[in-house]
């Protein structure tokens, strides 16, 4: 399966080896110039936008107006940028990736390596096969609403309500899926809607088990094969780790507010934790806050922890997989820590008062003198 990205730049060079390290992860780069990209980014679907920030303003409203459009909000954007003091401008303007220039194929290798995880995990995300079957929602501080599901993913679905519902709203979906098989009750929240009772649901917390199952269904039921699971970001080093979250430093960072899932092994043990990606420095590492809502969760990082404390010198293997794009799972950023003092979890949401040097400074000032356990 082929992806589709826009490439808006004046930069042959750097345009010129993007083509190429794109073509060798499946996506087909379209030349684009700014006044062009304008039209583009609202009219046709992406599955990425690759914008230079050499004419930052132009580049700022060309994500505005992709962020804007029905067709081009789950784009992966990735920004090119000369000036590293920038980033934060860039990252701020909706970019979710950045590369700097000048660009090597091995710098553009690594930094798109994340990006095209997660264009792979949000067409798979957003793959949705057509349904019709009664379904009824029970709003959050509201009644019962009768409706017709018209379309289902492993991560949402879409639906007819009989009367119109309004985004963000939070609500408890009950439907039989459509071979009869079981009946799904599920949580979600509306991500988009319209005056007709159309709405699109994204499901929150869902069950393993059922979040296994509505994957089978789909990909037994699509007209053709969804895209495959992306394959997890290697190369990682864990640098820091708490209760809370941890850092990991890679070429291939994930973008800020994305959704991960980390698989940490060392001398036969093995834990998976989910989590949110708070700070990214491109080409460096990210910081990662983890996403845990059970007890049990808690408890595999706290054992995890133990083990490597107990054994000096141990350095685990990590494995990161993209998620989501935007993780809907988490605490927002710059909210207390609760119950627990977590000095690395703390900076982690508040690291918009730092710039990439002073964080790291400030990490390695916990180092010597927190409980935060390296690897």
């Amino acid at each position: 399966m082929t992806f589709q990205a826009l490439l808006v730049s004046k930069d042959e060079e750097a345009a010129e080896v993007l083509t190429s390290v794109l073509s060798g992860f499946g996506v087909a780069a379209a030349p684009c110039s700014y006044s062009e990209a304008m039209g583009r980014v609202t009219d046709q679907k992406f599955d990425a936008l690759i914008v230079d920030f050499d004419d930052p303003h132009s580049a700022a409203l060309i994500l505005r107006n992709a962020s804007q459009s029905s067709s081009g909000g789950n784009a992966v954007t990735v920004a090119l940028l000369s000036d590293r003091l920038k980033v934060r401008n860039a990252l701020d303007a909706g970019a979710n990736f950045v590369l700097y220039k000048p660009i090597s194929p091995e710098h553009a290798e690594a930094g798109l390596r994340a990006a095209t995880a997660l264009i792979k995990r949000e067409r798979r995300r957003s793959y949705r096969v057509a349904v019709q079957v009664p379904i009824q929602l029970r709003v959050d501080d509201g009644g019962q609403i009768e409706g017709i599901l018209l379309d289902l993913s492993e991560d949402g679905m879409d639906v007819l309500a009989a009367q119109p519902l309004s985004p963000s709203t939070l609500l408890t979906a009950c439907f039989t899926m459509p071979d009869g098989a079981m009946t799904v009750e599920a949580r979600g929240e509306v991500a988009r809607a319209n005056s007709n009772g159309e709405s699109g649901v994204r499901f929150l917390d869902l069950p393993e088990n059922l979040r296994n199952t509505l994957k089978t269904w789909v990909a037994a039921n699509a007209p053709e094969l969804p895209p495959q699971d992306p394959e997890p970001v290697e190369h990682c080093k864990l640098s820091d780790l708490s209760l809370g979250g941890c850092y990991v430093e890679t070429e291939s960072p994930f973008p800020e507010r994305s959704g991960v899932t980390l698989c940490l092994k060392a001398e036969g043990m093995e834990v998976q934790a989910e989590g949110v990606v708070r700070v990214m420095h491109p080409a460096f590492g990210m910081g990662i806050e983890f996403a845990s809502r059970t007890a049990e969760d808690h408890d595999h990082v706290t054992h995890f922890i133990e083990f490597l404390t107990s054994r000096p010198g141990t350095t685990p293997e990590l494995l990161i997989t993209p998620r989501a794009l935007t993780a809907m799972d988490a605490a927002p950023e710059g909210a207390p820590s609760e119950e627990i003092d977590d000095p690395l979890l703390e900076l982690l949401r508040n690291h918009e008062s730092y710039g990439q040097d002073d964080f790291l400074q400030e990490l390695r000032k916990q180092r010597g003198s927190e409980e935060v356990a390296p690897a």
